[in-house]
């Protein structure tokens, strides 16, 4: 008996998140501060910042979430879930109230 070739699911291409949620790419952590103190890899950092890849149509519908794509963001990770799409695994969706800040240039 011959099996029939298993066809291999297509990659993801495109994650879209889902409510009051955004999607996320986490900076890289830093190991070192501005004054060259060295941090060690396991230390716990509350807050995080990262990029708005996408948002969801409920926060893009609505006007009380000024968070638009591509946005700098420091969020709490509390919640966060991460999306096993790349190697490094800095994606995360976040519910929009963990998106504590929106950095804006002055003006």
């Amino acid at each position: 008996m011959s099996k029939a070739p298993t066809k291999k699911p297509a990659p993801l291409e495109v994650v879209e998140p889902v409510g009051a949620r955004v999607l996320i790419r986490k900076d890289e952590d830093k190991k070192t501060t501005k004054a060259g103190i060295h941090l060690p890899d396991k230390i716990e950092i509350p807050t995080l910042t990262g990029r708005v890849v996408t948002v969801s149509a409920e926060v893009e519908d609505d006007e009380k979430y000024p968070i638009d794509q591509y946005d700098k963001v420091l969020f709490n990770p509390k919640g966060a879930i991460p999306v096993d799409f790349e190697g490094d695994n800095r994606l995360f969706v976040v519910p929009v109230e963990n998106v504590v800040a929106v950095f804006r240039k002055a003006e």
